[in-house]
C-alpha cells in the first residue's frame, strides 16, 4: 500500500499534466483586435478606428494576411493619412455601418466624430462637440438637441428631429441635427491632430461621401504636405469661397497645425463667427482665410453628386470631367456606397489599373442596357420644351420632338405636371414616380465614341 503523500502524488500529477496539455494546444483567440486600432498614449487620447479595448490581444497572422489580400498595398499607402468620418446621432446607425464594411475597411487610421458617443459595430464614435466651449454650448440654440442627447440619449429626440429634411440650396434648414452639425468642423481639427499628430494628410468625410482611396493616395503623392493645401470642391456663400464638406475636404499637415494654433489663440472669436454662419464648411473656410490658406479647386476630381447624376461630357469651371481621376462623390446612400465599392474593388483588383477616371466610371458603370425608355425614372434632362397651342403633352410627343432635334440626346416627361424636358448631353438619372425617360441611343453612342480615345494623358489638379 502507498503511503498517504504518495497517494496524493498519483492523484495530482495527472491533473497537472492534463492542464499543461490543454494550455499548450488551446485554440487562439477568435476575436483579434482589428487592424485599424492604435493603442492610446493616455486615457484622453482618441483611439483611432476602434473603441478602446480593456486588453490588447495581438492580431492573428491569418487575419492580417486576409486584410492584406483584401486591401493590397492600400493599407501602406494610406499609412500617413488620417481619415475623419463626421456623423450625428440622427443618421449614424443608418449610414456608418456600410462604411465600416466597405470604405473604411482598408483605412488603417480613422476616427468617427459625432454629437453622441456610442459604439457602432464595435467602433466607438467620439463626441467632438466637447471641444466647443461650455459657454457657447449653453448659449447657442442649436445645442438644445445636443443637451438632450447627452442627458437621455436618442429617446429624447422628437419625431421632427428624426426627420430628414429636404436638402435645398441652403442645406437642411429645418433639421435641428443638420443645424447642429456646423459646430463640428473647427473642433474636428484638434480632434484629428490628437488622434494622429504625425499624419501628413487629413481627410474629412461626411457619412454620405464616397472616396476612391487609390486615386486619392496617387494624387497626394504629387503634393507636398508641408505646403498650405486646402483641397475641395468649390462652393460660395456671399464673398466666401469654401470647400464643400459633402465632397470631402483634404488638409495638409502644415495647414492643420496652422489652423490649430489659430484656434488656440482665438477660440471665442471663431465660435462667435460660427454662430453667425449657417454652414460649418463655410466657417472652416473663414478660419482658413484668417491664416491665409485659400481653397485649391478640386472639381471635377471631388464631386458634389452621385456618379449617376453627373454630366461626364460638359465643362464646368473650364474643366471637363472625362479625363480626370475620380476622388469623391456625395449624396451616396448605403446602397450607392455598396455598388460603388464593388465596382471600385473590381476595377483595381487586376493590378493593371493605376487610376479610375470619370471616363472609366461612365463606360463601365453608368452606360449600360438601361439606356432605353424607362418608366418611373428621371434622367435629369434640364431644358423645358413648350408645345404649340392645341398640342396635348405626352411622353410620345416629347420623344418625337427630341428625335427631330439632332442636338437632343435624351428626354423626360413628368406625367403629373405635363412637363417635357430635353438635354443635349446625357445622364443616367434617378428613380422618380410618374416620370418617364428615354435616350436617343445612336446619338449617345456617337458621343461616347468621340470621347473614348480623347484622353491622351490624365488630367490632374495641383494648384
Amino acid at each position: 500500500m502507498f503511503s498517504s503523500p504518495r497517494r496524493w502524488l498519483f492523484i495530482v500529477f495527472p491533473l497537472l499534466t492534463f492542464s499543461l496539455i490543454f494550455y499548450i494546444f488551446r485554440l487562439p483567440d477568435s476575436d483579434p483586435l482589428p487592424m485599424n486600432t492604435e493603442v492610446p498614449q493616455s486615457e484622453e487620447t482618441i483611439v483611432v478606428g476602434e473603441e478602446k479595448p480593456t486588453q490588447d490581444p495581438p492580431q492573428t497572422q491569418s487575419s492580417q494576411q486576409s486584410l492584406e489580400d483584401k486591401c493590397g498595398h492600400l493599407l501602406h499607402q494610406l499609412d500617413d493619412v488620417m481619415v475623419v468620418l463626421k456623423t450625428g446621432a440622427t443618421e449614424s446607425l443608418e449610414k456608418v455601418p456600410i462604411h465600416l464594411r466597405t470604405t473604411l475597411q482598408c483605412v488603417p487610421h480613422f476616427a468617427i466624430f459625432s454629437d453622441y458617443e456610442e459604439t457602432i459595430n464595435g467602433v466607438r464614435t467620439y463626441d467632438i462637440l466637447q471641444n466647443v466651449s461650455s459657454e457657447t454650448r449653453e448659449r447657442e440654440p442649436e445645442f438644445g438637441i445636443y443637451r438632450r442627447l447627452q442627458e437621455v440619449g436618442r429617446e429624447g429626440l422628437t419625431e421632427a428631429e428624426w426627420g430628414d429634411d429636404q436638402n435645398g440650396p441652403l442645406g437642411k434648414t429645418n433639421n435641428p441635427g443638420w443645424k447642429l452639425d456646423k459646430w463640428k468642423f473647427l473642433p474636428m481639427i484638434d480632434g484629428a491632430l490628437e488622434a494622429m499628430p504625425d499624419a501628413k494628410w487629413y481627410v474629412f468625410l461626411e457619412a454620405d461621401t464616397y472616396m476612391v482611396w487609390p486615386n486619392l493616395v496617387n494624387w497626394l503623392s504629387h503634393l507636398d504636405h508641408e505646403r498650405h493645401y486646402y483641397l475641395g470642391s468649390p462652393m460660395q456663400i456671399g464673398d466666401v469661397l469654401f470647400g464643400y464638406g459633402g465632397a470631402g475636404i483634404v488638409l495638409s499637415s502644415y495647414t492643420m497645425n496652422l489652423l490649430s494654433q489659430h484656434r488656440a489663440q482665438a477660440q471665442s472669436e471663431l465660435e462667435e463667427m460660427t454662430a453667425s454662419e449657417w454652414a460649418g464648411d463655410c466657417a472652416l473656410a473663414r478660419a482658413l482665410h484668417d491664416v491665409r490658406v485659400d481653397l485649391t479647386w478640386a472639381w471635377p476630381m471631388m464631386m458634389t453628386s452621385r456618379p449617376w447624376e453627373i454630366d461626364h461630357f460638359s465643362e464646368g469651371y473650364g474643366r471637363q470631367p472625362w479625363c480626370y481621376p475620380v476622388i469623391s462623390y456625395h449624396h451616396m446612400g448605403p446602397d450607392d456606397i455598396e455598388e460603388m465599392w464593388k465596382f471600385d474593388r473590381g476595377f483595381f483588383a487586376s493590378g493593371k489599373n493605376a487610376l479610375l477616371l470619370h471616363a472609366d466610371v461612365y463606360q463601365k458603370l453608368i452606360y449600360n442596357d438601361s439606356f432605353a425608355a424607362l418608366d418611373d425614372w428621371d434622367n435629369l434632362s434640364g431644358a423645358r420644351v413648350d408645345f404649340a397651342d392645341g398640342t396635348l403633352p405626352s411622353v410620345g410627343v416629347c420623344a418625337e420632338v427630341c428625335a427631330r432635334n439632332e442636338e437632343c440626346l435624351q428626354y423626360s416627361f413628368d406625367e403629373t405636371k405635363g412637363v417635357c424636358k430635353h438635354a443635349s448631353t446625357t445622364f443616367a438619372g434617378v428613380p422618380k414616380n410618374l416620370t418617364s425617360s428615354g435616350w436617343i441611343r445612336p446619338r449617345v453612342s456617337k458621343l461616347l465614341k468621340a470621347f473614348q480615345s480623347s484622353c491622351e494623358q490624365v488630367e490632374y489638379i495641383f494648384d
